[in-house]
Order: C-alpha cells, then sequence, then structure tokens
C-alpha cells in the first residue's frame, strides 16, 4: 500500500514539473471556440444588436421625473399578481377550500397548488364577463389608438370597481368603515367612493363571507367528529384518535352528497 501511494505521488510530481518545464505548452495557440463577431448566413452578413444602459445624473426635471415613473410602473408590476388577485373572486374561493381541506381533517390531500390552480381556474370563470367588457372598452381601443393610456386605465378601473360594489350591496358596513376612517362625506353612490376605499373594503368583505361559508362547512363535520368521540369513550377506546376513525367518515359523506359540485356551485352562484 505504501509502494502504490509513493508511485501515485512520483507521478503526480513529474507531470507537474513536466508542465512547467515543457516550452510547447506555453506557445502552441489553443484553438478559440468562440465564434466570431461576424458570420455569413446565406451570403448575408448578421449584425447583433448593441445594448446599453447608462447610469448618470438627471439633467433636469423631466428626467428625474421620467426615472421615478419608471421605479413606480416597476413596483406596480411587481405587486400587479398580489393586487389582482385581491380585486377578484380568488380571495374567496382559496379560503374556502382551505376551510374544506381542513374540515375533512385533511393535512396535504388536496395539494396547496391543486387547490390554488382550482381556485384560478374558478377565478377565471367567475371573471370573464368582466374581463371580457375590460378587454372590448378598454384595451381594442387603445389598441387602436383611439383613446389614450389613462382613458383606458380609467374603463378598466370602473369595470372593477363595478364588480367589487356588487359584491357588497347588500352588505356595505365595510365601506362605511374605511370610509368613517378615513374622515369622508358619506357617500350617495358608487362615484363617490374612491378607489383606495373600495379595494381595502372589498377584500375584508371577501374575508368575511368566507369564514362565514367556513363556518356552515365545518358544523357537519363536528357533529361526526362529535359522535365518534362519544362512541370511543363509551366503549373505553380513550388512547384512540378520534380523528382518525372519523376521518373516513366525513370523507364517505362528502363523496355520497357529491361535496365539490355543490361547493363550486354554490360558490360561483355567491358571486352572480
Amino acid at each position: 500500500m505504501v509502494k502504490v501511494r509513493s508511485r501515485l505521488y512520483f507521478i503526480l510530481l513529474a507531470g507537474f514539473f513536466f508542465t512547467l518545464l515543457s516550452p510547447q505548452l506555453h506557445t502552441q495557440e489553443i484553438p478559440s471556440i468562440v465564434p466570431p463577431a461576424e458570420f455569413l448566413q446565406g451570403g448575408e452578413e448578421v449584425l447583433f444588436p448593441f445594448l446599453n444602459l447608462d447610469v448618470r445624473q438627471p439633467q433636469n426635471g423631466e428626467e428625474v421625473a421620467l426615472s421615478v415613473q419608471l421605479l413606480l410602473i416597476l413596483g406596480v408590476l411587481s405587486l400587479a399578481p398580489s393586487i389582482i388577485l385581491l380585486m377578484t373572486s380568488f380571495l374567496r374561493i382559496a379560503i374556502v377550500f382551505d376551510f374544506v381541506r381542513r374540515a375533512l381533517s385533511l393535512q396535504s390531500v388536496p395539494p396547496t397548488q391543486v387547490l390554488m390552480g382550482i381556485a384560478l381556474f374558478l377565478t377565471i370563470f367567475i371573471m370573464w364577463p368582466t374581463l371580457d367588457r375590460v378587454y372590448t372598452n378598454a384595451y381594442e381601443p387603445m389598441a387602436r389608438e383611439e383613446i389614450g393610456v389613462q382613458e383606458a386605465y380609467s374603463r378598466f378601473e370602473s369595470e372593477m370597481r363595478v364588480f367589487m360594489y356588487r359584491q357588497m350591496t347588500n352588505s356595505p358596513d365595510s365601506i362605511r368603515l374605511f370610509m368613517r376612517m378615513s374622515e369622508l362625506p358619506r357617500p350617495e353612490n358608487l362615484s363617490q367612493v374612491p378607489t383606495h376605499v373600495l379595494i381595502p373594503a372589498f377584500v375584508l368583505h371577501e374575508m368575511t363571507v368566507s369564514f362565514k361559508i367556513g363556518i356552515l362547512l365545518f358544523i357537519p363535520f363536528i357533529i361526526i367528529d362529535m359522535v365518534v368521540s362519544s362512541v370511543l369513550m363509551s366503549m373505553g377506546m380513550i388512547m384512540l384518535p378520534p380523528v382518525m376513525i372519523s376521518m373516513p367518515f366525513k370523507l364517505i359523506l362528502f363523496v355520497m352528497v357529491d361535496g365539490w359540485t355543490l361547493l363550486t356551485q354554490q360558490l360561483v352562484a355567491s358571486f352572480l
């Protein structure tokens, strides 16, 4: 074993000294694998664009304003998914689905990604009429250069405001709350409610409605848990977890009544 190691060290040292002393390795040209900057394709020269980004001091106030606008636009784009999800039906659907999974005593079935995907496609289904009106009244005229960006944004905002206000028609308490906290006068119609007041009021309303639905969903499954726990205690099986026994009965009940169909139908009907 010692002889093998000594031979190995000798070979490594010999290779190292050979690399240092060999003049051919220092003078030999290594072929380049980087393609040239210009190459021909079909007999024509292909040019690559040159991109440059300069960071310098602004020359006037217009450049400062443009830089601030660019930063604000980038910030809004990064928060756009969260803003859009909070202004649609996604919040209510996602919370209700999570309540259903907890009521069934399931930890990771269905997975969170699956539930969020179902909630996203249900949101698209529910919001499709609103999105279609936005596309017809805002995007298409702006693409044809009939209206400007500001007018297109106003039309998009008006459609989203109408959707949010329709959900709070029967319970406008959240609007009154935020109007009172903003120290604004009592509005007489929708146009007098600012958007920065309407959005948090809508979010609060959606959370309240989703929790009410979750409580109603929990009631039958809590009854099953109580019955199973009482039976186990009467039989003297105190050490056996009641959740382990009640979960199959919950799943059987949920499948027998076609729970996913009923839940989806009622969720969609709650928005329409």
